[in-house]
């Protein structure tokens, strides 16, 4: 609700070359009448905006010079110039397309001229032979076929020529994309090319009309031959798959519509496509021309992807409309979706899945067309009980939870295509829809889907559509209490989405049915029982999350339905409200009517405040809701009050009082959520003030001209403005005192929030315009001292309010003018840079950056720089002066820095204890940060600087290294004064001894009194900037001895400040494209040695600390290596990747890399690598690396060498966790689960332990994030169809593992045979679960999994037998349910048996319970049928009471009562549906 200044247009000025300029000059007449005069002036100016304007009279001009029908020379050469003119421009230049809708205007006595101009043009465009010109002819071709007449015949005229450029252009571009295999950058402009290349040819077949009739000129003629080229092009681009998947796309496109031009017999062409897709092409029957281009698709081994395209170019190109392609055509749409159906269970890349999708919905809609005239058998294969719309439904039900969201938007295209395929299948029109309620296949959809449960968000999309086809009153007959059973979920924030889109689809569904029946208004009753009861009683009742998400969603999508609502609604949550005012854990009435309120003001449903007001709801109320014990109905009523569909809505005085009355009870919230919400309200009040005060302020003007009131104000404007200003400064003065010394963290982070939201509201007037109030009239000494002060809190987020806050005051207010506080606030933020507390080196920067921005400051830093005189020449004074201050700064600290790294060779315990160095070099990249680098002035000066800072950095990285990289980093140095402890730690260091080379390793120290030494306390000499006791400090002295906590957290963090700021001068430096190059600052050598650097600490480094943030600034060095245009840099990531993998595969004795502490830095390493590579390409790297980490992950023969599979375990855990890989690592989540299971049955503990961490990420890469304390809840789970149908390879690998499993559970000697691999399989199985969508088309069964798992329950581990019996519930169906129960109860022993086992017993008796449970729990009606099968198991189960009640010693008390608990759950499941029925 901010202001919004308009975009001003940016439009690129044309130009003309010399000749044709002066041919305009030499045509030009004396008055400047002319159309040459006219070009004249506009070719001059220099503002693109302006020549629009010349370029529209154009055609008005030339319409008066149209008066002997005669074109005389001086316009024919104009129109010449008009065309190059034309070609020249840009196809993104507006001005292109200004010309040629003015073109378009040509009076018609003109058009030959100006076609011939065109076209004289266009030739000379085409006969360029300059590669990287090609595009630019591309573009022009295109552009002159979009909507330009004059272009279109120029084009026409041209046609052999054109086709004959494309066919050279594709050919060349091609090749040089292969020339530059491996520079990326390079060959994604090339690919561009080609895909232009491609629509562009597409595009001229499709409008040029000549191509109907090219199947009559003869194979030897220019044209025919260009075209053949072209297709035997697209057919080769269509096979490669080296090239982007959209030019592949694209390519399918284009060699079906040269097919559908080209082939003759048009009749034949359906059957010559399905030849092609079925892969039966007959080479003697197809013309020569059409085998020499095509003869990559007549193949049988035709890739997938290639058949993918020719499915998509087939149902895009060819005409589908009112059953033109006939019998042939219908075969054709047939053999497509089989081909589809195939395809979808071999394709596994995410993109050609999301590519699939696509091409079903678009088949989908083709079968529409097809449909609406077609023959009887077609009807019949299409309609819903029809085997391929049966496949089609489970392809929904599969990937209607797919991760991809454009994935799952086309399984609901799919679906509501289905509907409509089967509408037309049956013959009904679009008006008896609704009457199909009846239809089984309509029935048992419904009646389907209201049986899954509310976890599955493709159920919300698919009732939608179903509730839009056949309406909501057979939805509401089959689930009355449907609004009340979506309400409930939508305390899930991942559902709450489609849940209200859901709601919104059906109330307004039900409100048209209501209205459309009623003869009066009473309707409106049923329909608020319906819907906007649940409402108001989640309102009121629901829980926290429950009602937000309902109020921030459901209720805004209510209300617009029905605005008249809100009166009903408020007239119940009134009188609720007297008697539930809601408490600390309750919003109770009062809360729902500020709720209900806020959303309808902030909706446009209140007209205004004041009517709220006095209609709705009391003052007292009001400030009721601003002091309520809970949270959220305080913010509620603050909403209301803030918040107005209409920005220049005038805030009334109550209004305005009601805020100051809330500020004063609100700013120290506690809660993190609460804060912002507060401060992101007040914004839009402080918004509203200013948009209005400007209305006020035109009010004012019209006012004194005597003009009559307007309705936004009934007083007089200067009035309220004059109480906007007292309000605004009446609040900042309230803020300002919430900061006094020793404030809470909430209340400074509220106050510094607000005023900075007040500074940017309200900024510095420029022009004519007025504000209303600006902060810097209200910010005196002591207030700019406060917020000085504020620099001194501990905690960061309000160092950054505060300076961001002096950032948006004017200059004048936060200049300094006394020089010595200038210098006395500067050392103190060079002492805390070197203090040994951590945030006091953030101050430190956060102080810094303020000084730099002071005029003044280069005074004050001659005494503590030794090369002034160099920061300071002449070449300054032209130079910004933060940049000159920054420059002056950073100096300084380097200086100090290289002191410090040189006493901290000499002894590291001293640096540690005294000077620790990590904070100047935080305050050096916290200096650069804000530093815009890649527009220097003072670039030499610059290059020195940045130099002697990599140096500087690769000093202090050696001194601290060797503690970061010994193989115990958390205790090198003794904690304990006595000689037994040190001689310890002799021993260990003697181990390390050959890594850490530094002096102190030598010896253990025995740090007694004499050798402890004093430091003075670094506060002690920092001038008073504020009240704050870590700069003020104390004039006392103290003791510091030295521990080993206090070396490591020096050293790290010395490392991470290291690795970040090496990250960051990657990232912001520019780079010199050459060694000589003026404008760069870092040289290729010098980004090879920060790349080593990173290679070398994230490899070898053994602390946590230390290689996740130097993982974080070697991700800022991929990412520009991969974007940089040196290709020497550009290979860098292959090369080091490469390296690594190998240096990993050998992994002997003598490598440095890590196998403990999960390989430490070496995940890292090669994620930042993988992660950085441009997502929009092949992912080659990532493709080959994980081959062959899936192939070191593998069993292995050899046990001693498992250090490799042990690196590489870990390296796959770290990325299938890395988020940025996205749907490009999910491929290998099958070969990743294979690997992870297999190591668990390693001999090693180390391989064990990786594979367990790798299988726990899988679990979580498959089924998602932990979403809920119940470890099995169905949010975190999917269907068996679903689980196999995306990863196919799963399924007999588990079949295998499984059977093997069960068959040592069966062993006959009785013995504990515990298998490895049992816990992981089991744990996989039970994360999956039944559903009554799962169809009988898969060809992966699910039954062969049954009896392993059955033995599996066997198992002597209760766990284990526990989950077995989970795992099998997925696997059954649900009316095989009783005939397995049988089963199951059968193969319990009978009381004549002698000889039996307890587990098996009380693991079949697991497994009959959790399949009863499942039967009690599911949604499915049960027919007379089913509980008769039920009865049958009751009669079964009570012949097995007898292992209950026979007392002897083997007994178990457990087992007893599970038999009896599972006979009451046969009678309960059976007796719980009297008569089959019972509501969904």
């Amino acid at each position: 609700m901010g202001i919004k200044k308009k975009k001003e247009m940016q439009v690129t000025a044309l130009t003309i070359c010399h000749q044709d300029l002066e041919t305009l000059r030499s045509l030009a007449d004396v008055e400047g009448k002319n159309l040459a005069s006219l070009l004249l002036r506009c070719v001059q100016l220099t503002d693109g905006v302006s020549q629009i304007r010349y370029v529209k009279q154009i055609v008005p001009l030339l319409e008066k010079a149209d008066k002997n029908g005669a074109c005389d020379p001086a316009i024919r050469s104009c129109l010449d110039i008009l065309a190059g003119i034309y070609l020249s421009l840009s196809v993104k230049n507006p001005l292109k397309k200004v010309l040629a809708s003015s073109l378009n205007g040509l009076p018609e006595c003109f058009l030959t001229e100006a076609i011939q101009s065109f076209t004289s043009r266009l030739q000379e465009e085409l006969n360029t032979t300059d590669l990287y010109a090609y595009r630019k002819v591309t573009d022009n071709i295109s552009s002159c076929m979009e909507n330009f007449d004059l272009g279109k015949a120029g084009v026409n005229n041209l046609l052999k020529n054109v086709l004959h450029f494309l066919q050279k252009s594709l050919i060349e571009i091609s090749e040089e994309n292969r020339k530059f295999a491996g520079n990326h950058i390079v060959q994604t402009q090339l690919m561009n090319d080609l895909l232009v290349g491609t629509r562009v040819s597409v595009m001229l077949v499709q409008k040029i009309q000549d191509f109907q009739r090219i199947h009559l000129k003869t194979s030897s003629s220019p044209t025919w031959q260009s075209m053949c080229g072209l297709l035997s092009i697209f057919t080769k681009f269509l096979s490669d798959d080296d090239l982007l998947q959209t030019i592949q796309s694209t390519s399918g496109l284009a060699v079906i519509l040269f097919i559908k031009a080209m082939f003759h017999p048009p009749e034949k062409i359906p059957d010559l496509i399905s030849s092609l897709l079925l892969r039966s092409v007959d080479c003697t029957s197809i013309p020569d021309w059409f085998l020499n281009c095509c003869r990559r698709l007549c193949c049988t081994d035709v890739s997938h992807s290639t058949l993918l395209f020719l499915c998509q170019g087939t149902l895009t190109m060819l005409d589908w409309q009112n059953g033109n392609m006939g019998l042939s055509g219908e075969a054709l749409l047939l053999n497509i979706v089989h081909a589809l159906f195939t395809l979808s269970s071999q394709i596994k890349e995410s993109t050609l899945e999301l590519f699939l999708s696509r091409i079903l919905a678009s088949w989908t809609n083709s079968a529409i067309h097809v449909l609406e005239s077609s023959s009887p058998s077609l009807k019949d294969n299409l309609n819903g009980n029809s085997s391929i719309v049966q496949r089609l439904l489970e392809y929904v039900y599969t990937h209607w939870e797919h991760p991809l969201d454009a994935l799952r938007h086309q399984t609901k295209i799919i679906f509501r295509n289905i509907l409509q395929m089967h509408r037309l299948a049956k013959g009904k029109s679009d008006s008896e829809a609704p009457g199909l309620a009846a239809d089984r296949f309509i029935c048992d959809l419904a009646e389907s889907l209201l049986r899954l449960e509310w976890h599955v968000k493709g159920k919300y999309a698919c009732l939608g559509c179903l509730v839009d086809y056949i309406g909501i009153g057979h939805i509401l007959a089959l689930a009355k209490t449907i609004p009340s059973q979506i309400l409930e979920v939508m305390g899930d924030q991942s559902l709450v989405p489609y849940a209200s889109d859901l709601l919104e689809t059906m109330f307004r569904n039900h409100k048209s049915h209501l209205k459309s029946q009623a003869v009066d208004s009473t309707w409106i009753d049923e329909w608020h029982e319906t819907w906007v009861s649940p409402l108001l009683f989640i309102l009121c009742e629901g829980n926290l999350d429950q009602k937000s998400y309902v109020i921030d969603y459901y209720l805004p999508k209510l209300l617009n339905c029905s605005p008249e609502s809100l009166s009903y609604m408020v007239k119940i949550l009134q009188t609720s409200a007297d008697a539930k005012t809601g408490s600390y854990n309750s919003r109770g009435a009062l809360g729902a009517l500020m709720a209900c309120l806020r959303t309808a003001r902030a909706h446009g449903h209140l007209q205004s405040a004041t009517d709220a007001w006095r209609n709705l709801v009391s003052s007292a109320r009001i400030k009721q809701g601003l002091i309520h014990q809970h949270c959220q109905v305080r913010i509620d009523t603050l909403g209301l009050l803030c918040e107005s569909n209409r920005s220049t809505e005038v805030v009334s005085t109550e209004e305005m009082q009601w805020i100051q009355f809330f500020i004063t009870y609100n700013l120290n919230s506690q809660s993190p959520g609460v804060r912002q919400q507060i401060c992101s309200l007040l914004k839009k009040l402080f918004c509203r003030i200013q948009e209005s005060s400007q209305v006020l302020y035109k009010l004012e003007q019209s006012r004194a001209k005597h003009e009559p009131e307007n309705e936004l104000t009934k007083q007089h404007p200067s009035v309220s403005l004059q109480q906007y200003k007292n309000f605004m400064s009446s609040l900042c003065s309230r803020l300002f005192e919430a900061l006094f010394p020793g404030s809470s963290y909430p209340t400074r982070f509220s106050a510094l929030t607000i005023l900075g939201s007040i500074a940017e509201v309200f900024p510095i007037p420029e022009g004519q315009v007025q504000t209303v109030y600006q902060l810097s009239h209200d910010i005196d000494v002591g207030r700019f001292q406060t917020l000085m002060e504020c620099f001194t809190s501990t905690f960061e987020e309000v160092k950054i309010l505060a300076f961001d806050l002096l950032m948006k005051l004017p200059k004048t207010v936060v200049q300094f003018q006394d020089s010595e506080k200038l210098r006395g606030l500067f050392e103190a933020a060079l002492e805390l840079s070197s203090s040994t507390k951590p945030y006091d080196c953030v101050t430190a920067s956060y102080l810094l950056n303020f000084l730099i921005w002071q005029d003044a400051l280069p005074s004050s830093l001659f005494a503590y720089l030794k090369t002034q005189q160099a920061a300071c020449g002449d070449g300054d004074k032209s130079a910004i002066v933060v940049e000159r201050n920054t420059l002056m700064v950073i100096q300084c600290l380097l200086e100090n820095l290289e002191e410090e790294v040189a006493q901290a060779e000499n002894s590291l315990l001293q640096a540690a204890a005294s000077f620790p160095l990590y904070g100047r070099v935080h305050c050096i990249t916290g200096a650069l940060q804000r530093l815009s680098l890649n527009n220097l002035r003072l670039v030499s000066e610059w290059r020195p600087v940045v130099e002697k800072l990599l140096l500087i950095s690769y000093r202090l990285s050696a001194v601290v290294s060797p503690v970061i990289q010994s193989s115990s980093p958390e205790g090198l140095i003794p904690m304990d004064t006595d000689s037994e402890s040190a001689s310890r730690l002799q021993t260990i260091l003697s181990e390390i001894q050959p890594r850490d080379t530094n002096d102190y390793f030598t010896q253990a120290k025995i740090l007694k009194k004499r050798d402890s030494f004093d430091l003075e306390d670094l506060n002690a000499s920092v001038p008073n900037i504020g009240a704050s006791a870590e700069i003020e400090g104390s004039k006392e002295r103290k003791t510091c001895d030295v521990t080993a906590q206090m070396v490591l957290v020096c050293c790290w963090r010395s490392m991470k400040e290291v690795a970040l700021l090496l990250g960051t001068l990657c990232q912001l430096l520019p780079m010199q494209s050459v060694p000589e190059s003026s404008n760069g600052l870092l040289t290729v050598e010098q980004v090879k040695e920060i790349g080593d650097y990173f290679k070398q600490h994230l490899l070898q480094s053994r602390h946590r600390g230390a290689f996740e943030l130097a993982y974080t600034g070697f991700v800022k060095l991929t990412e520009i290596l991969n974007r940089c245009p040196n290709v020497s840099l550009q290979k860098l990531p292959e090369q080091w990747l490469w390296n690594v993998l190998e240096e990993v595969k050998c992994s002997d004795p003598s490598s440095k890399l890590c196998a403990t502490r999960r390989s430490a830095g070496i995940p890292f390493y090669i994620q930042a690598l993988l992660a950085s590579e441009p997502k929009k390409g092949k992912m080659d790297l990532l493709k080959m690396t994980m081959k062959e980490l899936i192939t070191l992950a593998g069993p292995t023969d050899d046990s001693k060498s498992t250090v490799p599979q042990v690196h590489a375990l870990n390296i796959l855990r770290a990325l299938f966790r890395d988020t940025r890989l996205g749907e490009n690592i999910i491929p290998y989540v099958a070969d990743g689960a294979k690997a992870a299971i297999l190591g668990f049955t390693s001999p090693v503990w180390a391989v064990r332990n990786s594979s367990t961490l790798l299988f726990s990420t899988l679990i979580t890469r498959i089924f998602g994030v932990k979403r809920g304390k119940d470890e099995l809840s169905k949010k975190n789970r999917m269907t068996g169809s679903e689980f196999f149908s995306r990863f196919p390879e799963l399924y007999p690998f588990l079949l295998q593992q499984l059977e093997a499993v069960a068959n040592t559970v069966d062993s006959d000697t009785g013995e504990l045979n515990r298998h490895p691999s049992m816990f992981l399989l089991l744990l996989v199985l039970g994360r999956l679960y039944p559903s009554p969508m799962d169809g009988t088309y898969s060809a992966l069964s699910m039954a062969p999994f049954i009896p392993f798992i059955m033995r599996c329950g066997r198992s002597p581990v209760y766990r284990s037998r526990e989950m077995a019996a989970r795992a099998l519930v997925p696997f059954v169906m649900v009316d095989e349910i009783p005939t397995t129960i049988r089963t199951l109860v059968a193969k319990l022993p009978n009381c004549t048996d002698q000889c039996f086992r307890q587990n098996h017993i009380h693991g079949t008796l697991l497994q009959v319970s959790h399949l009863l449970q499942a039967c009690t729990d599911s949604k499915y009606r049960l027919n007379t049928y089913f509980q008769q099968e039920l009865a049958d198991v009751a009669v079964c189960t009570r012949a097995k009471l007898w292992l209950a009640e026979r007392l002897h010693a083997g007994l178990c008390v457990r087992r007893r009562k599970g038999c009896k608990d599972r006979e009451k759950l046969a009678l309960t499941s059976r007796n719980s549906y009297p008569g089959g029925e019972k509501d969904v």
